[in-house]
């Protein structure tokens, strides 16, 4: 861990914001700030923080949904301080990859320990994934969910999305059919591997040059698929 972690706070509320950039800089921790989640998001993924405390109440997007697309690509430990206190609410954002859950008002000591403690989880951590991948003529920008070919931007699915970077966020290394539809669709999908076959052939006609000899989106016969970074 550097001496001076970095800290991304993403919250709407400017009191917030100053108390916590005031109280964490005093303790030798350096804080960027955004007031809504599109920009916290862009900020994640240039400024590359070593943790983040987030809002569930935002102005544009909510901090669940900035949790989800956080994870899509980074390991970041994420806090998140709300008012909200429902268990439905915690476990929401606990599934969604947030690491702890504190209620406002919080106590400043209790914030810090927790802070230290995901820190230290962190360290043991290989590093975070990069947000772009690039793979021969292909470019895919995980937090902005932009993918190009050859610098041209092609439409995909939310869903083609997310299967495309579970496959480009694991180079090299086979995912089986099961792991694939747990991790794109969920647990009820784990037999539904036609489906999966459905999906890889619209990637492939989007993305490949010759669908019938893919480069990078390589299957493995009864067994998954493997994403190649190609030439």
């Amino acid at each position: 861990m550097s001496a001076e972690p970095h800290i991304l706070v993403i919250d709407d509320e400017p009191q917030i914001l100053r108390a916590l950039r005031t109280i964490l800089t005093a303790k030798k921790f350096r804080v960027t700030t955004a007031g809504c989640g599109e920009d916290g998001l862009a900020l994640a993924a240039t400024a590359l923080p070593d943790l983040v405390i987030l809002d569930l109440g935002l102005p544009d997007i909510d901090g669940f949904t900035v949790c989800a697309r956080l994870r899509e690509w980074s390991n970041v430990p994420i806090i998140v301080l709300s008012v909200r206190e429902s268990e439905q609410d915690k476990v929401r954002a606990l599934d969604q990859g947030a690491d702890d859950y504190l209620v406002k008002p919080f106590g400043i000591e209790e914030l810090l320990a927790r802070i230290r403690v995901a820190l230290r989880h962190s360290a043991q951590i290989p590093g975070n994934q990069e947000s772009i991948i690039k793979a021969g003529d292909l470019t895919i920008d995980l937090a902005r969910h932009i993918v190009t070919r050859e610098d041209t931007e092609v439409r995909l699915t939310a869903t083609e999305f997310k299967l495309l970077a579970y496959l480009a966020q694991h180079p090299g290394r086979v995912l089986t059919h099961q792991s694939i539809l747990s991790k794109v669709w969920g647990f009820e999908y784990l037999d539904d591997v036609e489906y999966l076959r459905v999906y890889i052939s619209q990637l492939r006609k989007k993305l490949e040059p010759d669908p019938r000899h893919p480069r990078h989106l390589l299957s493995e016969p009864g067994v998954g698929y493997r994403f190649s970074e190609g030439e």
